[in-house]
């Protein structure tokens, strides 16, 4: 067996100066729950383990002066789940990173293992692309800020350049009149990947929906924005006619396989499905005050 090397940096400079130093052998370990299992399971053989969990700006959560939230990448489910401003404002999100593995999971899982993953099944992305979630990442080359949907590129693959590495996402304020939600098909109760799942963040005003944004998982090689779905809500008090349209517009942007959870007609289905239900769940979740 090929020896690993483990470093657990307390500064993102150290931590990126060993991980473009590994000349690719590196992998960044935030929770570990997906790297470790690969390990196991003999699909990665690091040379270098880089644990990112002692530096504090990818461990914090702060709440900016304009009431939207900085996550770090590697801030794991529990921890953000007991933050009562984040669970106010996007309820959504918590519902995608909340879904991932069993409670012990929780303790270590975090948005930004689940997003640089690569894994078109994410729970946590479709959600976070509803929300307009940015992700600044930091490299040899600088700092620079990806839109969550612009990050995965193919199954297990990311537009992450060599040696950088995630660091936090930032999150909108929440509007008035704005909710969030996010729903998944699954063939078991829990701790399942998803057949589908989708992301819903609306707007309302005086019962008119007047910005929208829908992310799509499970259903093609990466993580989808639908914005044809978006513009069929936008503009209409969220009747049968306008859900059906962005039912429409989910399953016309599927491009799914086959496999032992789903078919490809049956994804396509529910997709449509999960949209008008999770839809629902936004809309009353923008009642809030």
């Amino acid at each position: 067996m090929t020896d690993i090397q483990y470093l657990a940096p307390t500064s993102l400079d150290e931590a990126i100066s060993a991980y473009a130093g590994a000349n690719g052998t590196g992998r960044i370990l935030a929770g570990g729950t997906d790297l470790l299992v690969q390990m196991q399971a003999g699909m990665v053989a690091p040379g270098l383990i880089v644990d990112i969990k002692n530096i504090a700006e990818v461990t914090g959560i702060e709440e900016t002066a304009e009431g939207g939230f900085i996550v770090g990448a590697a801030v794991s489910g529990a921890a953000l789940e007991k933050h009562a401003g984040f669970a106010e404002a996007w309820p959504g999100v918590l519902e995608g990173l909340n879904l991932i593995g069993s409670t012990q999971i929780q303790g270590r899982a975090s948005l930004g293992g689940n997003l640089c993953n690569g894994s078109p099944a994410a729970d946590s992305v479709p959600a976070m692309v509803a929300a307009g979630a940015i992700l600044t990442v930091q490299g040899p080359d600088g700092r620079r800020e990806i839109a969550v949907e612009d990050v995965p590129t193919g199954p297990g693959k990311t537009s992450l350049k060599p040696g950088e590495i995630a660091v936090s996402f930032a999150f909108p304020a929440r509007a008035v009149g704005q909710g969030d939600a996010y729903l998944r098909m699954i063939p078991r109760t829990e701790m399942d990947i998803a057949v589908v799942g989708v992301g819903v963040n609306l707007t309302l005003e005086g019962g008119v929906c007047t910005a929208a944004r829908v992310g799509l998982g499970a259903v093609a090689p990466t993580v989808l924005l639908v914005e044809d779905a978006a513009k069929a809500l936008i503009g209409t008090k969220l009747e049968d006619s306008a859900l059906e349209a962005a039912a429409a517009a989910c399953s016309a942007a599927c491009n799914p396989i086959d496999d032992k959870r789903g078919t490809i007609a049956y994804r396509t289905q529910v997709a449509g499905v999960l949209l008008k239900r999770t839809a629902g769940i936004a809309a009353e979740r923008t009642l809030r005050t």
